[in-house]
């Protein structure tokens, strides 16, 4: 019987170059699922799942789950450990040496360097801090719970504190503010950033909104980036609170994966001062995907105000951050031109690896009428819509068979997708024969739950 369905629908179908499964090329090319009769879906899912216990029986072993380099850009890095010795000179340019105290703000040469990587104009308003940006993230919304902003009143004492956060979006800002009990809205994402018309009426109407989540460069994980309306809407924000901040998590700033296609967005501090709104905006920026993971240095910027507090909370939390990995760092990349000359290097690693997986997508599930995709220029993420309350068992299934993605509803307030549809892609950290199966997989999975989804429709 499935032999004839194939022939049957031959006319129709495109040549197939995947000689694993003609069924499956076919049935690719031929019609969307929900056009099949359930005669036809009863065939067609008993093939898929032939092809899943197939390919639960290899045992394989596969991770997605997060957005890792992979170890060949990690063998890339490994210069950066040489630059300096036990015969070094630690001095930075003005003299001052890194291995000693000193400096709470970060090494000149650093500040210059970060401020380059998010277009910042000034290095002054500029704070080189540790390895990580998440940190400081945490660290900002704590300092606003326990002390407030600016003299304001401390959050922890308000009744009710509010966030934005555009969906879908990174999981580990919506930690942060869930585990301080700030109650999170979602706000939907554009091709453009977020729902810019829902931002201002919330922001200019609840004084209980205090801030919102941005990654406005190839954001984690539809890899958008903000438009120029997008930024200035941003900035010229008229919030209910005095104390409401926009967390600006740069953190794909020059994460190209083209030489000839890259987005540019614009410096938001600089908005915001044309606005009148200078002190509504800290931004985050971290080496952690250019140099090492997790071994970076990670940098705040923000207004003269904004940075005086910080700053003033800094020195009872810390005597000063490591101004030896700065110092590497700096001596590694030098300036801003080697950060481009570095990041190239990584998309040539990277680039392949999202054209595999696309093509992959396009070919498998292109006009069958089940899933949608972003194809990002930059970043370090594919988003996937499954049918609506497909993306938990598509996830489920993967893991069965091997391959581990990020949980579904990561990528919304509490863990939770409304429509049960958004699946993060990381096709960063495997090899390309482990990508290839694991993508392979998880498309096989996707048909799969999709035929079962539409059968139970035709059922009910």
């Amino acid at each position: 019987a499935i032999e004839n369905l194939v022939v049957e629908y031959t006319e129709c179908m495109i040549v197939y170059d995947n000689p694993k499964s003609i069924f499956k090329g076919a049935w690719s090319k031929m019609k969307a699922y929900e056009t099949l009769s359930k005669e036809e879906l009863l065939q067609l899912h008993t093939q898929l799942l032939k092809e899943y216990e197939d390919a639960k029986g290899k045992g394989l072993k596969l991770d997605m789950s997060r957005g890792k380099p992979s170890i060949a850009q990690m063998n890339m890095e490994m210069g950066i450990m040489d630059v300096l010795g036990s015969v070094a000179d630690y001095q930075t340019e003005s003299g001052v040496d890194c291995r000693n105290y000193g400096l709470l703000d970060g090494i000149p040469e650093a500040k210059k360097m970060m401020a380059a990587m998010i277009g910042a104009e000034s290095t002054d308003n500029v704070i080189v801090c540790g390895n990580s940006s998440l940190a400081i993230m945490y660290d900002a919304v704590s300092r606003c719970m326990s002390h407030g902003v600016l003299g304001n009143t401390p959050w922890c004492k308000l009744d009710k504190v509010k966030f934005l956060c555009p969906v879908p979006g990174y999981d580990r800002h919506f930690k942060i503010t869930e585990h301080f009990g700030i109650e999170m809205i979602s706000v939907p994402m554009k091709e453009d950033g977020p729902d810019m018309d829902m931002v201002e009426e919330l922001v200019s109407t609840d004084e209980a909104v205090k801030g919102i989540w941005c990654v406005p460069k190839y954001s984690n994980p539809q890899g958008f980036s903000y438009s120029d309306e997008t930024v200035r809407r941003f900035a010229a924000l008229k919030p209910a609170a005095k104390d409401f901040r926009i967390f600006w998590d740069n953190a794909y700033a020059i994460h190209h994966l083209y030489e000839d296609k890259q987005d540019e967005i614009l410096d938001i501090l600089s908005e915001c001062e044309k606005a009148g709104n200078a002190d509504m905006v800290y931004e985050f920026v971290s080496t952690s995907k250019v140099s090492f993971p997790g071994g970076g240095v990670a940098a705040v910027a923000a207004s003269k105000a904004n940075v005086d507090e910080i700053l003033r909370s800094m020195t009872i939390q810390t005597i000063g951050y490591d101004k030896i990995n700065m110092l590497r760092h700096v001596r590694f990349f030098k300036d801003l031109d080697g950060l481009k000359e570095h990041m190239r290097k990584h998309s040539q690693i990277l680039r392949p690896k999202f054209e595999a997986v696309l093509k992959v997508l396009n070919d498998e599930l292109g006009g069958l009428g089940i899933a949608e995709w972003t194809e990002p220029k930059g970043g370090y993420f594919i988003s996937f819509e499954s049918m609506e309350g497909c993306a938990k068992e598509i996830v489920a299934r993967c893991k069965e068979a091997g391959v581990v993605l990020t949980g579904a509803g990561a990528t919304f307030p509490y863990g939770k997708d409304p429509k049960d549809s958004n699946i993060r892609i990381a096709p960063t950290y495997p090899n390309p024969d482990e990508l290839a199966l694991a993508t392979d997989i998880f498309v096989l999975c996707v048909k799969l739950i999709s035929v079962e989804r539409l059968l139970e429709n035709k059922i009910a």
